[in-house]
C-alpha cells in the first residue's frame, strides 16, 4: 500500500486555486497544512478543495508539528525566502511561485540551502511546459533556421488585478517578464550576459509604477533579446505568452503566444536577388517525451523527482540564470546603464 506524501501549502489566495487542482490531479499528495496570514482565506480554500487540513499563521510552528515531506509555497514574493528558508531547514521539498526571490543575493542562498539539506527547490515557470514552445525548440534544435541571432518578444495587456501587483515596485519586469525572459532562454539554449532597460509608467496606468518596460539583453555566444510590454495597453492585446519574432542565420519563426506557429528558411545561396526567395518550414509536432501541461507539467515533475525521478528543469539551480535577467534589467532601468549580469 502507497502512503501519500504529506505537504503543506503557504499561500491560499486566488492562485492557490490552480495548483491545489493540479495537485489533486497528480495524486498521492496529502495536504494536512495551510498557512496564511488571513486564517478565513485558508478555510475557504479548504472547503472549496473538500480537505481537512489544519490551518495556521506560523509557518515554522506547524512544519515542526507536522513534519511534511513538501512544502508548496504560493505566497506573495516579499516572503519567499522566508518560507523556502524555513521548509528546506525543516527537511521539505519546495516548489515555490515565480520569481524564486527577490534578489540574486536571496536566490543564491536558497540554491545553497537546497544543496545543503539535500532537498529539491524547484520553481513554477510553467510557461516552460506549453506545447508551442516545444515545437519551437524542437524546430530551432534541428538547425533549420540556423543559429539564433536574436529573440524579440512584444507583451501588451492591459489586466486589473488589484491587490498587491497594482502597488508592487518593478511589476511587468518581476511579475511577469520572468515567463517570456526564462522562455527566451529555454529557445536560445544560452545564457544571458548583460542587460539593458527602462521602465515607466504610461498615462492612465491603474499601477502605481513600472507597469511599462522595454529591455534587452546580450547572450554569452552572440544572440540579442529584446522585449516590450506593458500591463496599462488597452486593446488590441497580445497573447499572456507574447509576440515572438526568432530570428536565425538561415531563417525565421514567428508565433502569436496561441497556437499560430510559422517559419521560414531562406534561399539566400540563390545569387543576382535582392531578396532571396523563402520556403515555408514544417513545424514538428511533439514528442511523447516532451515535458507539457503548464501547472500540472511541473508539478507532476516535480513530485515525480521527490519519489526519485529525474531533476526538473526549473530547479532552483537552473531558474536563477532566469531570475538574473530580471533582476538584471531592474539594476539597468535603476541605473540607467546596460549592467553585466553575474549569476
Amino acid at each position: 500500500m502507497t502512503i501519500n506524501q504529506r505537504a503543506v501549502l503557504t499561500g491560499a489566495g486566488a492562485m492557490s486555486r490552480k495548483w491545489l487542482e493540479a495537485i489533486k490531479t497528480v495524486g498521492g499528495v496529502d495536504i494536512v497544512g495551510i498557512v496564511d496570514i488571513n486564517p478565513a482565506n485558508a478555510e475557504a480554500s479548504a472547503k472549496e478543495h473538500n480537505i481537512n487540513p489544519e490551518i495556521g499563521t506560523d509557518l515554522p510552528a506547524m512544519l515542526s508539528r507536522l513534519a511534511p515531506e513538501i512544502v508548496f509555497d504560493v505566497a506573495i514574493p516579499a516572503v519567499r525566502h522566508g518560507i523556502v528558508s524555513a521548509a528546506l531547514a525543516a527537511g521539505a521539498h519546495v516548489l515555490s511561485e515565480k520569481p524564486m526571490a527577490e534578489t540574486l543575493e536571496q536566490a543564491r542562498d536558497l540554491v545553497a540551502r537546497a544543496k545543503a539539506a539535500d532537498r529539491l527547490h524547484v520553481v513554477i515557470q510553467n510557461r516552460r511546459y506549453l506545447p508551442q514552445l516545444r515545437r519551437i525548440h524542437r524546430l530551432v534544435a534541428s538547425g533549420a533556421i540556423g543559429e539564433v541571432t536574436g529573440v524579440h518578444c512584444d507583451f501588451f495587456l492591459d489586466p486589473h488585478f488589484g491587490g498587491f501587483r497594482e502597488q508592487m515596485p518593478h511589476v511587468l519586469l518581476l511579475d511577469m517578464a520572468v515567463h517570456t525572459f526564462d522562455a527566451a532562454r529555454y529557445v536560445i539554449g544560452d545564457i544571458a550576459t548583460s542587460a539593458y532597460a527602462e521602465e515607466w509608467n504610461p498615462a492612465g496606468s491603474w499601477y502605481e509604477r513600472d507597469a511599462s518596460a522595454f529591455a534587452s539583453f546580450h547572450f554569452a555566444g552572440g544572440a540579442v533579446m529584446t522585449y516590450r510590454g506593458s500591463w496599462a495597453a488597452p486593446g488590441l492585446r497580445t497573447s499572456w505568452e507574447s509576440y515572438w519574432r526568432i530570428t536565425g542565420t538561415k531563417g525565421s519563426i514567428v508565433w502569436d503566444g496561441a497556437d499560430d506557429i510559422r517559419a521560414a528558411r531562406s534561399n539566400a545561396h540563390v545569387s543576382g536577388q535582392l531578396l532571396p526567395d523563402t520556403a515555408m518550414l514544417e513545424i514538428p509536432a511533439l514528442d511523447p517525451a516532451d515535458r507539457v501541461g503548464g501547472h500540472l507539467g511541473v508539478i507532476t515533475d516535480f513530485l515525480a523527482a521527490t519519489r526519485g525521478g529525474p531533476l526538473p528543469e526549473t530547479v532552483g539551480s537552473e531558474n536563477i540564470k532566469s531570475l538574473a535577467m530580471v533582476l538584471g534589467a531592474i539594476d539597468s532601468s535603476t541605473l540607467g546603464r546596460r549592467v553585466e549580469i553575474h549569476i
